[in-house]
């Protein structure tokens, strides 16, 4: 009887931990590259700006371009060439999003300023290899990966700034202190999670399963088909140690990310971290609610950085 029991026990755990894999971090290889249209009524007010920005980023040549993982994924980007010499902008998406739409408008700004555009497709997205996603715990390894890159490629001089959305603003912010080159000059973080774990929960609040048992299997799912540790880190550890100048933006109408998650990684390192937040923005659209703001306050930072 005993033995049974602790089957169904293993069965339970095993299945459950295999359901949550799939629901959270799973990637299927097909259909990555296509673009999801948000449908909360948040946006409404903004659609026909998003096309036109979509549109003129999408419609831009570039040059694809891909690396090699520290863990064997062929990885791939979108280059955008604007002079040479000129600082890099190197973008990271959000989850489950695409680079064209979360940075159709922030390149609008990066352009002006002259720089260069580098836009990554995350690990088991777009065009590059992998069905996991992490949540920042491996992506951020991958932006080490990218910077070398960069660095290898546009010469030790080259200034990067480092731009995430979301999942990519979690993983700017997770990267900040790691061995970075100092080419790495600033980061800039648009409505950011701080921690993997608790935005699994907070979005498992709108399910019908209680956050005691969604913990457990989220971070048994992670392990063992995923092969990560989901507690290995997270944004405010990060952000405790860095040494990166870093600027926050965050939506306070925040549905999917709630703003006051981000004030966790201001407060872990008030002497590097700026924060801003924009009344009435949902989640990853302070940029279309205020345009002048958004411009003036990243202009600031980026001048400051690049002093």
């Amino acid at each position: 009887m005993f033995i049974i029991l602790l089957c169904l026990l293993t069965i339970v755990i095993l299945g459950g931990s295999y359901y949550a894999y799939r629901i959270a971090f799973y990637a299927s290889p097909k259909n990555r590259d296509q673009v999801v249209k948000p449908k909360d009524p948040q946006y409404d007010p903004y659609r026909e700006e998003m096309r036109r920005i979509y549109h003129q980023l999408n419609d831009r040549p570039c040059e694809v371009v891909s690396i090699l993982s520290h863990d064997g994924l062929k990885l791939s980007g979108r280059y955008y060439h604007i002079k040479d010499g000129a600082p890099l902008d190197i973008g990271f998406h959000g989850y489950r999003s695409h680079p064209i739409t979360d940075f159709s408008g922030g390149t609008e700004l990066s352009f002006q300023m002259g720089h260069n555009v580098l836009l990554i497709d995350e690990r088991a997205h777009g065009r590059s290899e992998g069905s996991t996603i992490s949540f920042g715990i491996q992506e951020r390894l991958d932006l080490l990966d990218w910077v070398h890159y960069a660095v290898e490629r546009f010469g030790t001089d080259v200034e990067i700034l480092l731009y995430g959305v979301s999942m990519g603003g979690a993983t700017v912010l997770m990267a900040s202190d790691l061995d970075l080159p100092a080419n790495a000059k600033g980061i800039v973080a648009d409505c950011p999670f701080v921690n993997p774990l608790d935005i699994i929960l907070s979005v498992g609040k709108n399910t019908s399963f209680p956050q005691w048992l969604i913990r457990p299997f989220a971070i048994l799912g992670a392990k063992i088909y995923g092969g990560f540790n989901l507690l290995e880190t997270d944004a405010v550890q990060a952000v405790k140690r860095t040494k990166i100048p870093i600027l926050i933006v965050h939506g306070e109408a925040d549905r999917y990310v709630p703003c006051s998650m981000s004030a966790d990684a201001e407060d872990a390192n008030p002497q590097m971290v700026t924060r801003y937040t924009f009344p009435d923005a949902a989640h990853g659209i302070s940029y279309l609610v205020d345009t002048p703001r958004y411009h003036r306050i990243v202009k600031e930072f980026v001048q400051k950085v690049l002093e």
